[in-house]
């Protein structure tokens, strides 16, 4: 029977990640009491969720062959200009929008580049990173600027339905909808073919410069509705807001299969991998683990994934020579 090893792996990520997943919580049950706690699984999720609010984005803009390493720094900015905003006398919900605005604008501008100019995800996106958060330092400088309106405060800190803040809320449907437009609409099969090779989409027909500003729109758009949640959640604003949060967003997508060089990943394997890395950290937090050491071990975790699967591929080349030389 042939065996084609990258295959295998790729079908069977999922399963490999759900038996990591297991592991984690029984680790985490074991070390901690207090791990299955209602109040406990509220915070795995609450402390962390416009980071995966974002992935959902992340996720497309990566299967697309692309990376857009500014969503934190955008985040950041829309936190920071409502801040900004309100302090002036601005009304809320004029801040709120304005931030949402911004966020559309700089996914415009990195699709620009991007899709029309033709310049590099990576440099764009770098640039974006650091000027954004650039202009956020600007608005606020070294402060930090609270005192929000309490209905405000209410929507990041509260239960909106049952025991779901609007957060939760907010990501489960999103997450219905990426995972329809991408696994069964037709704008998710020119994300798909446009990652696995630009040019023969183009050939086909598909407009992949649309297709490529619409992803990046829609992530500027998905990280200032991010930076509004962590707002409301945080109840005050600093220009280092949502620093650093690039690491996990990218490390949960890649980690949930997506391929790094596009055309390959499912939501499956995308929220398997959100409850693992969010279970790791809650479990390194209960066990008082610092913060540098979680960026080490969330690090490590980037490498495996990406790791993984190349030397998947690497082996199955190597079965494949092989096979060929015993046939002569």
């Amino acid at each position: 029977m042939q065996v084609n090893l990258k295959w295998e792996v790729l079908k069977r990520w999922e399963t490999l990640l759900a038996a990591v997943l297991f592991i984690v919580v029984v680790f985490n049950i074991t070390q901690s009491p207090i791990f299955l706690r209602a109040d406990n699984l509220t915070n795995l999720f609450s402390l962390h969720i416009e980071k995966i609010i974002i992935v959902l984005a992340m996720a497309l803009i990566i299967i697309n062959g692309e990376i857009d390493l500014s969503v934190a720094s955008v985040m950041g900015l829309s936190a920071c200009l409502i801040a900004n905003l309100y302090e002036q006398g601005i009304s809320i919900e004029i801040a709120m929008l304005c931030a949402l605005g911004a966020g559309i604008l700089c996914g415009i501008v990195s699709g620009f580049f991007v899709a029309y100019v033709g310049l590099p995800s990576l440099a764009v996106t770098l640039a974006g990173l650091i000027g954004y958060r650039g202009l956020a330092k600007m608005l606020i400088e070294d402060r930090s600027i609270g005192n929000f309106p309490e209905w405000f405060n209410r929507l990041g800190q509260q239960p909106l339905v049952g025991s779901l803040p609007l957060s939760l809320i907010i990501f489960f449907v999103l997450f219905i909808v990426v995972a329809v437009a991408l696994h069964y609409a037709a704008f998710g099969r020119y994300v798909f073919v446009i990652g696995n090779n630009r040019e023969s989409a183009r050939y086909s027909g598909v407009r992949v410069r649309q297709v490529k500003m619409t992803l990046f729109i829609i992530s500027g758009l998905v990280a200032s509705l991010a930076g509004i949640l962590i707002a409301a959640r945080l109840g005050a604003v600093r220009a280092s807001t949502a620093e650093g949060f690039e690491l996990d967003i990218i490390t949960i997508v890649l980690l949930g299969g997506v391929s790094v060089f596009g055309g390959k990943g499912t939501l499956v394997g995308v929220a398997l991998s959100i409850l693992v890395v969010l279970c790791l950290r809650n479990g390194m937090n209960l066990l008082s683990i610092t913060g540098n050491t979680q960026s080490t071990v969330i690090g490590i975790l980037l490498i495996l994934s990406v790791l993984i699967p190349n030397l998947a591929q690497d082996f199955q080349s190597i079965w494949k020579r092989r096979r060929l030389n015993l046939r002569e």
